[in-house]
């Protein structure tokens, strides 16, 4: 089967998966559409993750494993756009840490300065160090008292300093736009962190690449987790406003409670999913553009190029290409987009939970998304977001299911069959390593590999 012909097959499969979930009752199927728009707007989400990560290997061959520090940021993004300042918070500390992390900057500056102007020596050395140590204590000075004063302020439900949302603490939901305009500024936060990790990282091995990645991500997160004033830390930043309507407003709506009569559905159930669907309608748009982006910069001489230095740095060097600048492109590019993608997704979920995010659904399965889909190909990639997100969500029914069969006839309080029903919990990872050694094995391009 030609390839043309294949990866519309494939979407048209998958879009029968979501159908047979959202339409029917059968097998592991739930028979909900609720349940059927939950899984596809994760699944939208995921394949704009694909989608940014098979711009650095696809495209470039950079192993980024750092995926889940880049998201992380787009959702810390969404806090800080869409959420209201706490009353208080920057005038009680709020520029004293603003002053702390400017005195910080300056002393690496000032410290890179004397590295740069004076004549090696140890007068050098003490300047230094004299330089670093001096600023380092009033750096703390300033910074720590901010924060205590910040975090001090009702933290039970505040205790940070919020963000840019004009409707102020009883209004802000109002101000539903606030959380796509965040969406861009998630971008381009990864964008930020990515240049400085790509400046520093991107001269390494890929092996080297992968480890430092993974590491500046654990920072990230660590940062996060750690700094109250920020984003709550783990006492989790909740409410967050929504670009779509509230369910309780749809029901309170006479309008809408009527439309929903006349199709015989429920008005708590038509609620949720006209919200679940306005979220698709959001994330397909966006999914859509950065799709045709994405082919455009493929077929452009541009992607010429970047797919020249992937196969043979050596070559694409020695025709005067500056290949350390062009992976700092694509690194910036890509990790701009996971950034898009978790800003999305912390608007999606309506809070930002740090503990939440792990290697395991924020690297490790976006990438076998990437390669069961076909790296190199960005209808691969989004093709492997939804197929890996869906097999992911149903393999927990799926795995009780197969027990459930196969220990039927076992005799009730049987040890091996407990031991065989507790196992099903482990279906999941075991089911996605599966999926991946068939794939590698049969296609190991992917199921739509790169032309």
């Amino acid at each position: 089967m030609s390839q043309s012909m294949r990866t519309p097959l494939l979407f048209a499969i998958v879009a029968c998966l979501f159908l047979l979930e959202g339409m029917t009752d059968f097998w592991v199927f739930s028979g909900s559409w609720n349940s059927s728009l939950g899984i596809l707007n994760m699944a939208l989400i995921s394949a704009i993750m694909a989608l940014g990560v098979n711009l650095q290997w696809g495209y470039a061959g950079l192993f980024n494993v750092g995926i889940m520090g880049f998201v992380a940021l787009g959702g810390l993004a969404t806090v800080l756009i869409s959420m209201p300042p706490t009353p208080g918070a920057w005038s009680a500390g709020g520029f004293r840490i603003v002053a702390g992390l400017l005195l910080g900057i300056a002393t690496v500056v000032a410290a890179i300065l004397v590295q740069k102007n004076m004549a090696k020596g140890r007068a050098r050395l003490v300047v230094t160090l004299a330089v670093l140590v001096a600023g380092f204590f009033t750096y703390r000075f300033v910074f720590d008292g901010g924060v205590e004063a910040v975090e001090a302020i009702n933290p039970a439900l505040t205790g940070y300093l919020g963000g840019l949302n004009p409707g102020g603490a009883e209004n802000y939901k109002a101000h539903g736009y606030m959380a796509i305009l965040a969406w861009p500024v998630g971008a381009l936060l990864a964008a930020a962190a990515a240049w400085v990790v790509g400046k520093t990282a991107l001269g390494l091995r890929s092996d080297y690449l992968a480890i430092a990645t993974l590491g500046i991500a654990e920072i990230v997160l660590a940062v996060l987790k750690n700094e109250d004033w920020m984003a709550r830390g783990v006492k989790n930043v909740i409410g967050l406003p929504r670009p779509v309507p509230y369910e309780v407003d749809l029901q309170n709506s006479a309008g809408f409670v009527d439309r929903a009569a006349s199709w015989g559905v429920d008005p708590t159930t038509a609620s949720t999913i006209t919200v679940k669907l306005s979220y698709g309608l959001l994330f397909t748009a966006v999914l859509v553009v950065l799709l045709v982006l994405s082919q455009l910069a493929l077929k452009s001489p541009w992607g010429r190029m970047m797919r020249a230095i992937r196969d043979n740095e050596v070559a694409a060097e020695a025709m005067g290409k500056d290949v350390t600048r062009r992976h700092l492109q694509i690194f910036i590019l890509g990790s701009a987009v996971c950034g898009l993608a978790g800003a999305m997704m912390t608007t999606l979920d309506g809070q930002l939970t740090p503990g939440t995010y792990n290697p395991l659904r924020f690297t490790f399965l976006i990438w076998v998304m990437v390669i069961v889909g076909g790296s190199g190909n960005n209808f691969g990639a989004v093709l492997g977001g939804f197929v890996i997100w869906f097999f992911w969500i149903q393999v927990e029914p799926i795995g009780n299911w197969l027990m459930a069969t196969v220990t039927s006839g076992m005799a009730d309080g049987s040890a091996l069959k407990q031991h065989l029903i507790d196992s099903a919990a482990h279906m999941r990872l075991f089911s996605m390593g599966i999926i991946l050694l068939l794939v590698l094995r049969f296609s190991p391009r992917g199921l739509v590999p790169e032309r």
